[in-house]
């Protein structure tokens, strides 16, 4: 008996190349060097000597400086987008993309790296005083970042995925390195929580593919719009456990309960970098989900959006309200508060988005976010600053006017930029222009809503402004402050009064379509 050989002729195509992925570098360059920066400063921490480990911080601010640089030839030309699938004929369609630098993608991707940068200038007296190991310390953030800075161009479930996994996943290690008792508690509770987020997102994808057979969020949105009746109930289920989980990343209410002691146990800085890149990855990815995917069920989750912000922004105003002055990490606790409150405020434009049937109140968000990015980086920098001689309670800012004149006057300036108080202007056009988008889109509800925790959050932010210029007791001239905490005071600094100045430069990223 003789076998013939199979027939494999079936296998052949007819445009080869077309299986062949391109790959546009300058596309994803953003992240690529932030992630090989992480690999290089992990490969120098096994071979520098211990006395040359203090150079793995500038290997880390100089590659964070790349990535940022990268941005440029992204920003001056038309949208890039790589990763794609092909029709027959072996063109590219662009819809059906993984990876899209957009100027959405552009905007989240300077904010995620230019405040990774900011944090690595924020962190580097830290690592040596609180003698944290250097290695990991620079490793985890820069593989942090480089999820954060992937995040805003994933055009797919499964790398919107993997992004925030990346982003989040060297982030509860960075909340642990602190061997001291709170930062393993406070990197407990933020694993937990999250992994159980993020397993209810995944749950939630999975009913979402079934339903509609893709996971690109265009092919997705075009699915729901088509679904069969049996299956709608399996994908608004889906759709709905996918929002709980980026929910968690912004620490929306009821999904924020791991906030205020996350913060309070881990490094300052670290708790910088999370109240910055980590919500605006989280931010960014419920933007995509929400305007892109699930777009035919807009007015569905345009209205759980409201009800969440205004249950947000409530939350944490009045728990900021409750901060005693004489507890211990009060300040902190008391900027982990806000940043809820603020996560309510950045929720607004997206609700909006969803009522209005367009992405065009999208750019308020990111217009709101860079503001909240620089201002809040220069506040933690003023705490971390403070707790190296002070304290880190609320009555240790008492009379700090008098022994740090230009810490205190750039505390000040941070907390009226928050508040939405001249001088801090840019905060509060940047508040205007998110009150607008409600407003635009029939939320005269929501508005009223904002308006009044606005005022509420004034209490807090001008009793903290006060206690800065009270008369001191006894005036102690404070030791000279490290060149990089000084520098990172003075970039957020004058970064916040140019835009005070000239706040249409940031304002203009809310004028139009970010897609």
């Amino acid at each position: 008996m003789t076998l013939s050989a199979p027939d494999v002729t079936s296998l052949a195509v007819a445009n080869p190349g077309m299986l062949v992925q391109s790959i546009d570098w300058l596309a994803i360059a953003p992240p690529l060097i932030a992630a090989l920066a992480a690999i290089g400063v992990l490969l120098a921490d096994l071979f520098l000597p211990a006395g040359k480990k203090k150079a793995l911080g500038r290997l880390t601010a100089g590659g964070l400086a790349l990535a940022l640089i990268a941005l440029l030839p992204l920003a001056r030309g038309n949208t890039r987008s790589t990763f794609c699938l092909r029709n027959v004929a072996g063109a590219t369609d662009n819809p059906l993309c993984s990876y899209v630098a957009d100027h959405f993608a552009l905007v989240f991707q300077l904010l995620a790296l230019g405040g990774a940068l900011i944090a690595a200038l924020l962190s580097v007296h830290t690592v040596d005083e609180e003698r944290l190991p250097g290695g990991e310390y620079w490793f985890l953030l820069l593989s942090s970042a480089a999820g954060a800075a992937l995040l805003p161009a994933s055009r797919d479930l499964a790398t919107l995925v993997i992004a925030l996994e990346v982003a989040s996943l060297p982030a509860f290690a960075l909340v642990a390195l602190r061997r001291d008792g709170r930062g393993a508690e406070a990197a407990l509770k933020f694993f937990l929580s999250s992994v159980t987020a993020t397993a209810v997102m995944l749950l939630g994808i999975s009913f979402v593919y079934a339903a509609t057979g893709s996971l690109h969020l265009a092919a997705v949105a075009d699915g729901l719009g088509h679904a069969p009746a049996q299956l709608k109930p399996l994908a608004e289920a889906g759709a709905a456990l996918t929002l709980v989980g980026f929910a968690f990343k912004v620490a929306a209410v009821p999904f924020h309960f791991w906030l205020p002691d996350t913060y309070t146990g881990a490094p300052v800085p670290v708790a910088g970098y999370l109240s910055v890149v980590g919500k605006a990855a989280g931010l960014s990815g419920l933007v995509l989900a929400t305007t892109i995917a699930f777009r035919p069920y807009g007015h569905t989750w345009g209205l759980a959006l409201a009800v969440l912000a205004a249950l947000t922004m409530t939350a944490g105003n009045v728990a900021a309200l409750r901060q005693r002055g004489n507890t211990a990490h009060s300040a902190v606790r008391l900027l982990a508060w806000s940043s809820i409150g603020q996560a309510g405020y950045l929720l607004v434009p997206l609700a909006a988005a969803g009522y209005a049937g367009t992405d065009q109140p999208i750019g308020a968000t990111a217009a709101y976010a860079l503001i909240y990015g620089v201002v809040n980086l220069g506040a933690f920098a003023v705490v971390a600053a403070v707790s190296r001689r002070a304290g880190s309670r609320l009555d240790d800012y008492a009379g700090l006017f008098a022994r740090r004149r230009w810490t205190a006057l750039a505390m000040a300036f941070f907390l009226l930029c928050l508040a939405g108080l001249p001088p801090g202007v840019v905060g509060l056009f940047g508040k205007v222009v998110v009150f607008r988008a409600a407003v635009d889109a029939g939320l005269g509800w929501l508005a009223v809503v904002m308006a009044v925790n606005v005022v509420i959050a004034l209490y807090y932010y001008l009793l903290w402004t006060a206690k800065l210029f009270a008369p001191a007791e006894r005036v102690v001239t404070d030791g000279r402050l490290p060149t990089p905490l000084a520098a990172t005071l003075g970039v957020t600094a004058v970064v916040a009064a140019v835009l005070s100045v000239a706040p249409q430069l940031v304002l203009q990223v809310a004028g139009g379509s970010l897609f």
